[in-house]
């Protein structure tokens, strides 16, 4: 699959890719971050690759869409970013 293909075209999409237990990788102004669902409590986990200190978790992908990508909130850039990898 091309990024074009794995790219999120709404955030109804985005949403419905970790709620179901989807990993994500993408890139945003030459950075590479990644989400997924795991542990104990099944939170989301969303982390800059590489920068274990940028890791947050979240309860829902709702609320991971505020996670800050660089200066940019997640929300707001998830219909651009390009995704490298996306397992649903």
């Amino acid at each position: 699959m091309s990024p074009e293909d794995n790219r999120f075209e709404t955030i109804g999409d985005f949403k419905w890719c970790l709620e179901c237990g989807g990993e994500i990788q993408f890139c945003w102004k030459g950075q590479e971050y990644g989400m997924v669902r795991y542990g104990i409590d099944h939170k989301i986990t969303a982390y800059r690759a590489y920068d274990a200190a940028s890791e947050r978790a979240y309860d829902s992908a709702e609320e991971a869409l505020e996670y800050m990508v660089g200066e940019d909130r997640l929300r707001d850039i998830i219909t651009q970013v390009e995704v490298i990898f996306r397992s649903i």
